[in-house]
């Protein structure tokens, strides 16, 4: 009877771990997918409206990127409105820092945010941004070194990153005490 027991609880364990492998398994997709897509346009380089963007680096995933995109879309999603402030006026900057995306420790900082809402696929996001001006800059931003990106039924965010750690002789001098850094106001946007 134990063993009968154990077996149903153990067939339970396995089915109940089926649901989250898919789940991780079409998220991994979701990642590659994007990433791809941006990082081959970063590599052609475009027109964004009239201006020509060149060929940038690509972009790496940030999972504190994709959290803070995460929320806002999810945010939007629930309480049905569009716009990169939240209904508290928290901006992309502030969404990023909360989610642990912040300039501690680094000495050089910046952020930026593509929405968009009613694109059902990967494909076709990524064409309304390109054909967007402002959004296909921020695609091309040679400074931008990371991104995150979150879809909440048919709300998208992109959150893109760069932070730029000091160097080891930076750091000693801040070590010594020679240099002091001076925090940042918090200003928002």
């Amino acid at each position: 009877m134990k063993l009968f027991f154990a077996s149903i609880i153990a067939l339970t364990l396995f089915l109940s771990c089926l649901p989250n492998a898919a789940q991780d398994k079409a998220k991994e997709h979701f990642k590659k997918d994007l990433l791809g897509r941006i990082n081959k346009l970063r590599s052609e380089g475009c027109h964004c409206g009239s201006v020509y963007m060149p060929p940038a680096p690509p972009l790496t995933w940030n999972d504190l990127l994709e959290k803070a995109a995460n929320e806002h879309a999810g945010d939007m999603f629930v309480r049905q409105y569009f716009s990169h402030m939240s209904k508290e006026g928290l901006s992309p900057k502030d969404r990023v820092v909360d989610a642990g995306y912040g300039l501690k420790g680094y000495k050089g900082y910046m952020v930026g945010e593509n929405i968009a809402q009613g694109q059902m696929s990967v494909a076709e996001v990524m064409d309304g941004w390109i054909k967007s001006p402002e959004h296909c800059r921020n695609l091309m931003t040679a400074g931008f070194k990371e991104v995150g990106v979150a879809r909440a039924g048919n709300y998208w965010v992109q959150d893109f990153g760069m932070r730029t750690p000091f160097s080891a002789r930076e750091k000693a001098l801040i070590k010594s005490g020679r240099i002091r850094i001076i925090p940042e106001k918090h200003s928002g946007y």
